[in-house]
């Protein structure tokens, strides 16, 4: 049995969770203004916080939120010890709403996975690829069959329990806490040194900078968003990681483009409902709505269809969503792909698939990350 503190510790953040106030939100402003809770502290209150979420659909709706999050905690470590004692039929019914069914497959394993903890991805500079596990310890290289090769040397699961943004191979610009699904994005766009890229959907830049390391920070890249917020945090994480190959303005996604420049490659990491995150993110399981997903999709063909003409003959145009719905993904790429058949014609996602597949699914059991989807395409 968990201990009341700590009980009373995560009834007061979730007390205060809202849809427009989500978990993760009010986990950073507490938590980061509570400086007489140590590191330690901090991780059991978030761990708390998430299994309620993650676990809520099996919890007494009656009970006091205490009481809730003590049987959650119980739920979790039930299910750490023994996954398979949680049958499939009642995760596809209690562990995501029941809309879903119809826009995702809900196989055992994907189930399964949604309950575990997430793991923490790094990605590291390739020029300190070798030396940033043995002096940060706890770090796990990319193994999988299914990842790029390219990219499992910098692909790292971080184990500890250190503070990563206090670490000073952090501060220097060392490495980014960045998913590995993310990081597969980038190694799908696979930018060349020297060539013009525009990251249209940029938001606080994690893939600028990796999109600028794949180009050895040399040729240029349009960084834009809708949000300015974001763009000066994209700028802050460009300063320290010695990345200055980029340019950042603002873009809404309309048909007036920011710039007049032709570029050879364009990515858009669009937004979207996040289905692929819910493993990190339980709480926007309960708040996410079919609604969501249809505006969202609506958007995403949007900016396909504004950024597309952005790009030179023979460029590559990429589109990635982390999420998993079918109304996001496959539905968006095959419309795309038929309402501009005579310009853009399909391409293979990874240059070294042999299959050339045009449409991929980073299925979050499969590489332990989040879910993302991706397309991709070549201007004839």
């Amino acid at each position: 049995m968990p201990d009341s503190t700590l009980l009373n510790r995560a009834t007061l953040i979730i007390d205060q969770v809202t849809a427009e106030k989500p978990a993760d939100y009010v986990l950073r402003g507490e938590l980061g203004a509570a400086k007489y809770l140590d590191p330690e502290e901090k991780r059991d209150i978030s761990h708390a916080v998430f299994a309620y979420y993650r676990w809520f659909g099996w919890l007494d709706t009656k009970a006091a939120t205490q009481a809730r999050v003590a049987s959650a905690l119980d739920f979790q470590r039930k299910f750490d010890a023994d996954p398979a004692s949680f049958k499939p039929e009642a995760l596809a019914v209690r562990a995501v709403p029941a809309w879903v069914a119809s826009e995702i497959d809900l196989t055992p394993a994907y189930l399964r996975h949604l309950q575990h903890e997430p793991t923490l991805w790094i990605r590291v500079q390739k020029e300190f690829a070798a030396a940033l596990p043995r002096s940060l310890g706890n770090c796990t290289p990319a193994a999988s069959a299914l990842i790029p090769e390219a990219l499992r040397p910098t692909a790292l699961a971080y184990s500890g329990k250190t503070d990563l943004y206090k670490t000073s191979e952090f501060q220097k610009g060392v490495f980014e806490i960045q998913d590995l699904a993310s990081q597969i994005v980038g190694h799908a766009a696979a930018p060349k040194p020297g060539e013009t890229w525009w990251d249209a959907c940029a938001g606080q830049g994690g893939k600028t900078l990796h999109l600028a390391e794949l180009m050895d920070n040399k040729g240029l890249i349009w960084a834009t968003d809708r949000n300015t917020g974001r763009l000066a945090a994209l700028r802050k994480r460009a300063a320290r990681a010695q990345v200055f190959n980029y340019r950042a303005n603002t873009w809404n996604g309309g048909p007036f483009l920011p710039t007049k420049t032709k570029f050879d490659g364009i990515l858009i990491d669009a937004p979207c409902s996040g289905v692929g995150t819910w493993q990190r993110n339980p709480h926007a399981r309960w708040t996410t709505t079919p609604n969501d997903v249809k505006e969202l999709a609506e958007i995403q063909l949007q900016l396909l269809n504004h950024a597309a003409g952005a790009l030179k003959p023979g460029g590559r145009l990429l589109y990635a969503v982390c999420t998993l719905t079918k109304s996001e993904t496959i539905a968006i790429a095959d419309a795309f792909t038929t309402t501009h058949a005579a310009e853009f014609e399909p391409s293979p996602v990874f240059a070294s698939d042999p299959s050339g597949h045009a449409q991929f699914f980073i299925q979050p059991h499969e590489f332990n990350s989040n879910g993302m989807f991706i397309a991709a395409w070549k201007k004839r």
